[in-house]
């Protein structure tokens, strides 16, 4: 193939989802009558996902085998002043595997569903959904430019909202929704702030252009401080990235946010929107490398999200919540390699985690059906004899995550934790400690979710609110029968996703840390971080980096996590109790999730809703009513009525004023002339 890449093709990637979408929305729901049934709805969706994986697929053989890129403009929308607003695309290693990603991730995804959700009354409406949020994601990956990357933003954000509240008669997924909306809106303010700081001063939206100014930028102060113009820049998108990507403090929308159907928990939280903020943190490299003191912020805010997000994982009791905490943590893990300069470890790791995590949302969606809509994992165990494929499937998405050596999730983890062992920056003490303690973190919370469901004693029959746990509106089961494998729909993809959460890392090593995969698109100054040069020193292989995995400290600790979730859940059941009675407060603590929520909702909340208040009742009703808008009418109304009983009508009023007129006149010339 040739070195460039043909428009057209790249176009059809996020069209062909796209016009599913829109066949599915219209002609399938009653907003356009049912003119198609459900079978045709989930096929014109699938086969649009289908082909953008396809052509994703395509894509990335050409970029990695021959070379191939594409940067252009597709469409002009407007031009205002020198500033284009223009819809264009950029294809390169980075782009093309992130369509991979998100292609496969959504179809597995959208053939999930069908099972899934088989028996909901929103089934067109959610497919219509989801392949519009495919479309969303593909658009903000694909882009070339500011305008077109914050319209992917903002739509991924919209789509999210709908599918959070999918559920709109259930008062909790409405709460959720809402929530995600309004804290992501509060990153989004710090990302149009970083766009709005780059057109100003570089006069452009285009990421080249940017780039290439990128070092006259370095050396501006931002007006009125003493601060550097980049660093600013830098923070302010991060800003953005942290609302996107749940980054303490604004990862509190995730967590809620299971209140969705289950397939979207693997779309939204695993592969795909969760991910745009380290994605672009990754393509803005170039920018990021010039402020250290943005690359500082950014390891502590990711070490502070790897470490105490996990922590909250250990005392959750809903299978989706574990999973949900556990990718706020694994996010931590990313944002720690950004802060690192290790952006193709952190890009890495995004992908791997991609397929692991997406294999254990959707294998705890099958849990979820299999145990007749009960998500409480405390009424679940041994369930393994009875679903042998989500069972298996479960514990390699378990292995992967927790970086057993071998598997996907290994490689990706232990470079980060490499790489922030070589960084140099003042932070990079802290993020060092957060994400090796992370780890045994995180392979406890993982093994006593996956002992309490597949081992040990069957408490199934004996939930006491069978029929108050759930994620969807019942599907018609009986509590008390057994539970059983969910059907192929269900565990083909899981099947298709344990296979790149067991490979995919062995095969992508080299190339994407230390091959040409992401030359010329992520730029790292050796000199000042050198992590990577570092990294390039102790990594010759997957082979041998997994043979020396087993003697390093992670896989130790990972092992430690492992067997005190064991011995805790399946030998001795009555500690946890125990622990939990001696640590009381801290358990509180956790329980409340560091009172993050209440102060949300006490302090800020209410300090916005007194401030609101503050406003409309001074300055709108007092100031704005009170002074300006009744003030000016009263006014008039004084000085009309002043005028009035001048121009009263009679003849000796006149008069009378008349002579006192003359009267004032001749003292006023008497007085002058003495």
């Amino acid at each position: 193939m040739s070195q460039t890449l043909s428009a057209a093709t790249l176009l059809a990637v996020p069209l062909a989802p796209l016009a599913g979408s829109v066949l599915a929305g219209i002609l399938g729901t009653t907003f356009g009558g049912n003119r198609i049934g459900r079978a045709a709805s989930h096929s014109v969706t699938i086969l649009g996902v289908f082909v953008a994986f396809v052509l994703s697929a395509l894509t990335l053989k050409s970029v990695a085998m021959d070379g191939a890129r594409f940067d252009a403009t597709i469409y002009e929308w407007m031009v205002v002043g020198g500033l284009k607003m223009e819809v264009g695309f950029l294809v390169d290693g980075l782009t093309a595997m992130m369509m991979c990603v998100v292609t496969f991730v959504s179809l597995m995804v959208h053939i999930y569903t069908i099972g899934y959700m088989e028996e909901d009354a929103g089934y067109d409406r959610f497919f219509s959904y989801i392949s519009l949020f495919t479309f969303s994601m593909l658009m903000l990956v694909m882009s070339n430019n500011f305008l077109q990357l914050f319209f992917g933003w903002e739509a991924v954000g919209l789509v999210s909202y709908l599918l959070i509240g999918f559920w709109y008669n259930k008062p909790t997924a409405i709460f959720a929704n809402m929530k995600a909306f309004l804290v992501n809106r509060v990153g989004d303010f710090g990302f149009i702030l970083g766009i709005g700081l780059i057109a100003a001063y570089a006069g452009t939206l285009s990421y080249g252009e940017t780039f290439a100014k990128a070092g006259q930028i370095s050396t501006m102060v931002f007006p009125g401080t003493d601060w550097l113009l980049i660093s600013v820049i830098c923070i302010c998108l991060f800003i953005g990235a942290m609302g996107k990507s749940a980054q303490f403090p604004l990862h509190v929308w995730l967590p809620d946010s299971m209140e969705g159907p289950t397939p979207i928990s693997a779309l939204i939280h695993a592969a795909t929107m969760v991910t745009a903020g380290i994605f672009m943190v990754a393509r803005m490299s170039p920018l990021f490398e010039l402020s250290d003191a943005a690359l500082n912020f950014i390891l502590v805010i990711g070490s502070i999200t790897a470490l105490f997000m996990g922590f909250l994982g250990i005392i959750q009791n809903d299978i989706k919540r574990v999973v949900a905490y556990s990718t706020l943590s694994q996010l931590g893990y990313m944002t720690v390699a950004l802060g690192a300069s290790a952006y193709s470890v952190a890009v890495f790791h995004l992908m791997t985690h991609a397929f692991f995590k997406a294999l254990l949302f959707l294998a705890a969606g099958s849990v979820i059906m299999g145990v007749h809509h009960n998500q409480d994992i405390r009424w679940m165990g041994g369930l393994r004899k009875y679903m042998p494929i989500t069972w298996i499937t479960f514990l390699l998405g378990s292995l992967a995550l927790i970086g057993t050596p071998f598997f996907s999730g290994f490689y990706s983890k232990d470079a980060i934790i490499e790489a922030v062992h070589a960084s140099h920056l003042p932070a990079a003490g802290f993020a060092y400690f957060a994400v090796l303690a992370g780890v045994f973190v995180t392979a406890f919370y993982s093994f006593r979710l996956y002992f309490l469901v597949f081992h040990g004693q069957e408490r199934y029959d004996q939930n006491p609110d069978a029929h108050h746990h759930g994620d969807d509106h019942g599907h018609g089961h009986g509590h008390d029968a057994k539970p059983h494998e969910s059907p192929w729909v269900v565990w083909v993809p899981l099947t298709l996703l344990a296979i790149p959460s067991v490979v995919i890392g062995a095969m992508t090593l080299m190339p994407m840390l230390f091959g040409d995969f992401f030359k010329g698109v992520i730029h790292v100054d050796a000199a000042r971080h050198p992590a990577m040069a570092e990294l390039a020193e102790a990594i010759h292989g997957w082979l041998p980096m997994a043979l020396h995995g087993f003697q390093a400290l992670p896989f130790w600790l990972a092992l430690a996590g492992v067997a005190t979730a064991y011995y805790m859940y399946m030998i001795n059941p009555a500690l946890p109790a125990a622990i939990k009675r001696a640590f009381q407060p801290v358990h509180t603590l956790l329980e409340n999730k560091y009172y993050m929520d209440w102060f949300n909702e006490n302090v800020i909340a209410r300090g916005a809703r007194m401030l609101g208040t503050g406003l409309w009742k001074g300055g709108d009703r007092a100031l704005i009513d009170g002074v300006v808008v009744n003030g000016s009418w009263k006014l008039v109304g004084w000085v009309s009525g002043v005028a009035r009983w001048l121009q009263s009508g009679y003849l000796y009023h006149y008069a009378l004023v008349m002579i006192l007129g003359i009267f004032v006149l001749m003292t006023y010339f008497v007085w002058l002339n003495k």
